[in-house]
């Protein structure tokens, strides 16, 4: 009997896990105005499979479809971002670097542009789109309703899921306002399977969302790059990037 009931449970736990994610995605999207502090991880594994992590926090401001402003500051890099629905500013502060990108339309082609082309991914992006329950379930295999999970004092439901080339899980608050509290991806396609996570606070919405001019002021003397330098603006500190000395090995 419990052999026979086995299959049922699963598909009841991924029906349940795939209305809460869809439950969390109606939401944002419904949402027209976004703010939030954020703390950010992203690890990197050396050739010599060493695991190290880099920690970031930073501040994100939306009005849909067409403006977004976001900051971040770590231990190496104070970055900023700002659009306003025709051009995507983005400023070194400590490097006193800007590079300023024609990138007319929403943020869903924003997030794609600077992803795809200048290999410059905005923070909990999916989160961010006007469908997240379409970009997150892309390539998924195998989801998890795995109970409930507490953030901060925040008590959320808590799933999981496999993809193609990553794992990622999500803690979702529960109650009338679904945000995600959480989001975590693993990387199984690479070597120490390195995992980039987001924790989410101060989440704000409609009429208490700050007043934002989404336009950045660019400082005096400010080194000002073309497009194709902007990876130049790199937020990853020089002594975790490989090196010809190293052959290669961070």
């Amino acid at each position: 009997m419990c052999a026979a009931l086995a299959p049922s449970l699963a598909a009841a736990d991924e029906a349940d896990a795939k209305r809460l994610l869809k439950a969390m995605s109606d939401y944002l999207a419904a949402q027209k105005a976004i703010s939030f502090d954020f703390d950010s991880s992203l690890d990197l594994v050396s050739a010599q499979q060493q695991k190290m992590t880099l920690a970031a926090s930073g501040s994100v401001v939306m009005n849909r479809p067409d403006k977004l402003r976001v900051s971040r500051r770590g231990g190496f890099a104070n970055m900023e971002m700002s659009f306003d629905g025709k051009t995507v500013t983005l400023l070194g502060k400590n490097s006193n670097m800007v590079a300023q990108v024609e990138a007319a339309g929403s943020i869903d082609q924003l997030v794609d542009v600077l992803r795809d082309k200048y290999h410059r991914p905005v923070p909990g992006a999916d989160l961010l789109m006007s469908d997240p329950y379409k970009e997150l379930m892309l390539e998924v295999t195998e989801i998890k309703d795995l109970g409930s999970g507490v953030i901060r004092g925040v008590e959320c439901d808590h799933l999981a899921f496999r993809a193609r080339e990553v794992d990622w899980q999500i803690w979702i608050a529960q109650g009338a306002a679904p945000y995600p509290c959480r989001y975590a991806i693993t990387s199984k396609k690479v070597a120490g399977a390195p995992e980039y996570r987001i924790d989410i606070r101060d989440w704000k919405t409609g009429a208490k969302v700050p007043a934002n001019t989404f336009k950045l002021a660019i400082p005096a003397g400010a080194q000002k790059l073309t497009p194709d330098k902007v990876q130049e603006l790199s937020d990853i500190p020089a002594i975790f990037k490989a090196t010809d000395a190293a052959k290669g090995k961070p």
